[in-house]
């Protein structure tokens, strides 16, 4: 496989020191409408300087001092079975999709279910500032500046029952217009879960956006999870659902193939996958391999959530 080295980043898919994006003009290309006071989603100190993008001049508590991944290898290289198992497959086929108007129900074991329109589910959180800078898995290593909130202010805006333990996940499922999900590969709905302090804790977020840019299809638009210390799959795309529940989950690759997929995932170098070593990573972009980081890099923010657990049997 042919990998670049170097990608050229369009000017036009790069906010420079010149260029500040308005929350309302975002919001406005979004669909997202909210009246809320006009801010700066993008501050000056992200340029392009080839593939090496610097950045924001005010970091969040997560932020890495990594280059980010080009906005065209994140947004051409994806993994997004809805749209076709090859890497390019999603880019050339998720236009497709319909994301307005969209519809997330939050529902379960907790005091307050809800349907929300897609405008109406995110008008409560404030986006301005809120750029997190983190190293993912997205099929390869990558490191990418998405633009969204934690997770866990729309769960405690739900108000989850005592009973509930863990948050389950539903994609969209429309073979008409995700047309992946007529091929026999895996079941649909897409199903995904985490155990409630995982979906509680501030590294969780929903991304409806990258690069201070609207999230294209192909990553997941309009709303997405991105769960940094997991691999990819864990951050399921287009989300249909969000439901409360009391046991776990069965998830969608823990149904496809259990001995392969555990229902954690968690970046771990000391747990091969079945068919392949997980000690090491390859970043999009590079040839060399670089050692895989326990927990993606963030042991110092979630490993106390496995405190005493073997990560060997709870892979």
């Amino acid at each position: 496989m042919l990998i670049r080295t170097e990608t050229p980043i369009p000017s036009s898919e790069i906010t420079d020191e010149r260029l500040y994006w308005n929350r309302r003009e975002w919001l406005r290309q979004a669909g997202l409408l909210a009246g809320a006071a006009v801010a700066g989603l993008l501050t000056p100190g992200c340029r392009a300087e080839g593939k090496q993008v610097r950045r924001k001049s005010n970091p969040g508590p997560y932020d890495t001092d990594e280059p980010w991944t080009s906005y065209e290898d994140i947004t051409t290289y994806n993994n997004f079975y809805e749209f076709g198992t090859g890497k390019r497959d999603p880019a050339r086929n998720a236009h497709r999709l319909r994301t307005r108007p969209w519809t997330i129900r939050v529902e379960g074991l907790c005091h307050r279910p809800a349907t929300y329109e897609l405008e109406d589910f995110i008008k409560p959180y404030t986006l301005e500032e809120r750029v997190y800078r983190l190293r993912c898995v997205e099929g390869w290593s990558m490191v990418i500046p998405w633009l969204g909130f934690p997770l866990a202010e729309v769960l405690r805006r739900a108000e989850p029952m005592s009973s509930a333990k863990f948050v389950e996940f539903t994609t969209l499922y429309d073979p008409e217009q995700m047309p992946g999900q007529k091929a026999p590969i895996l079941d649909g709905p897409y199903v995904e879960g985490l155990r409630l302090d995982e979906a509680l804790h501030p590294l969780t977020i929903l991304a409806v956006g990258l690069y201070g840019k609207m999230l294209p299809n192909q990553n997941g638009a309009p709303i997405r999870l991105v769960v940094p210390w997991k691999y990819g799959f864990k951050s399921i795309k287009s989300i249909v659902r969000i439901r409360f529940v009391e046991k776990q989950p069965i998830t969608t690759w823990m149904k496809a193939a259990p001995h392969e997929y555990g229902f954690y995932s968690n970046v771990n170098p000391n747990v091969d996958h079945p068919r392949w070593s997980q000690k090491t990573e390859r970043r999009i972009g590079e040839f060399r391999k670089r050692k895989t980081l326990l927990f993606n890099g963030y042991a110092e923010q979630v490993a106390h959530l496995y405190e005493g657990m073997d990560l060997r049997k709870y892979f």
